[in-house]
């Protein structure tokens, strides 16, 4: 077969759906294949799709559609693979439903696409290729792998989930929770501190569950410390942990280790202990309201960031108004929230006392009118505030500078936008910038 064939990969969904995908563009690259990002120019087109709720499907149903119309005789697109979520848990559907794809693969079976790719090419008949076994696993993550982003790398510490939470479908889609072994992650981080990226952000399912399978407790605290020790890493952020795995001695590593951001994302989904129960989460509102006043009394700059969930099956006025009470209560920096979406295979599925669309709209819409007032209170308390930023673009309008501090995710938190006093700065450096001007989203600085 001819190698000098033209493979454009699409990335939906999370950050570690990123990862495996930047998985399978290292493979695709060591086997000769060229990647290009115009997938209308491509021979091949992969899509690495989520799964994990209704607007997630529907995009990734889209994008398929969306490519199809570049497939041949109208365009140079010769096979479209679907790999990610949605493969692994409807991939007779796509089967059926979808002849536009030529290959679907499963969450265990990134590793494969360089052999699925050859027999595409080799192949007769057009029936597609179907690989799809067991959720979930990491033969396919590299030492060194294609990043895509810039400044900073996601950095995968574990697959699948644990939890058993009644909304999820992640354990079927990605089985139950594995960690990668511990020298295997700081080789990785290694080598992306060699490749110049400063920023390291640790993701998995439940990061505050690393290790408790390898070495019989959680062991995020000891990832972190080794971690630090790796020369070029500056920055290291957690994200996406559980408030029952944010235990004391994960707290004190934050609070004294100084390349650990003063950051966490937290995602509680409920106040209500009643609603948390049917979801079957582990924590309490008092559990929650313990473990925030712990992280907060010992590391007060810390940035809290949390997902809440609206319309679970049962969430009756009362269980929403405890709530919004606790979110005014708690305060969080950042808040994200989504309406609940019945998933098929859940159990909350076809619980009874669905919640009407109607209803879900309204309650999300309030929770974002109140975070809108909790975000301006928490961004003016930064006011005159003097943090490092890292400056990763230029304004639309040329006006403005736009960087990130310890406080502020990539794709998910907004920028800071900073004025230079004196020089033009250079994308990619860190300036002193004081904080000056705030609004509910948005944070504005001058370098010093």
């Amino acid at each position: 077969m001819d190698r000098n064939v033209k493979v454009s990969l699409i990335a939906l969904g999370c950050s570690k759906n990123l990862v495996d995908a930047e998985c399978m563009v290292k493979l695709l690259k060591q086997d000769g294949y060229e990647i290009v990002e115009d997938y209308t120019k491509s021979q091949v087109v992969v899509i690495n799709t989520c799964g994990f709720i209704e607007s997630a499907k529907t995009e990734a149903i889209d994008t398929i559609l969306q490519v199809s119309d570049y497939k041949a005789p109208q365009g140079s697109i010769q096979f479209i693979v679907v790999t990610g979520c949605l493969s692994q848990r409807y991939s007779q559907e796509i089967s059926d439903s979808l002849p536009e794809v030529d290959a679907i693969l499963g969450t265990s079976h990134y590793q494969d696409i360089c052999q699925v790719l050859h027999s595409l090419f080799e192949k007769k008949d057009s029936n597609p290729i179907t690989l799809v076994s067991k959720a979930g696993g990491m033969a396919h993550l590299l030492p060194s792998r294609e990043v895509s982003t810039k400044g900073y790398a996601w950095l995968k510490i574990g697959e699948g989930c644990r939890h058993r939470c009644t909304f999820c479908a992640i354990p079927l889609i990605r089985g139950t929770f594995v960690s990668r072994p511990l020298e295997e992650i700081l080789q990785e981080a290694r080598d992306l501190a060699f490749r110049g990226y400063k920023e390291i952000i640790l993701a998995a399912q439940d990061t505050t569950n690393y290790g408790i399978e390898l070495y019989k407790k959680r062991s995020l605290p000891l990832l972190l410390r080794e971690l630090s020790k790796i020369q070029g890493i500056e920055l290291i952020r957690v994200m996406y942990g559980y408030m029952d795995g944010i235990e004391d001695d994960l707290i004190q590593e934050i609070k004294t280790n100084p390349k650990v951001a003063h950051y966490l994302d937290i995602p509680i989904q409920h106040a209500d202990d009643e609603i948390l129960s049917l979801m079957h989460r582990r924590e309490t509102s008092d559990l929650i309201s313990s473990r925030l006043e712990a992280i907060r009394r010992e590391i007060p700059d810390i940035i809290i960031r949390t997902t809440v969930m609206v319309g679970f099956p049962g969430e009756t006025q009362e269980a929403f108004d405890n709530l919004m009470k606790r979110l005014k209560e708690w305060k969080f920096d950042r808040l994200g929230c989504f309406m609940f979406s019945p998933e098929e295979g859940t159990p909350a599925y076809d619980m009874p006392n669905q919640v009407d669309d109607s209803v879900k709209q309204l309650r999300y819409e309030a929770v974002y009118t109140l975070q809108k007032q909790i975000s301006l209170e928490a961004n003016q308390n930064r006011l005159n505030s003097t943090v490092e930023v890292t400056i990763e673009s230029i304004s639309d309008d040329g006006i403005f500078y736009k960087g990130r501090s310890f406080g502020e995710a990539p794709e998910v938190d907004p920028e800071i936008y900073v004025v230079a006093t004196e020089e033009e700065l250079t994308i990619g450096n860190k300036y002193n910038v004081k904080i000056v001007d705030s609004s509910d989203y948005e944070l504005t600085g001058v370098t010093i």
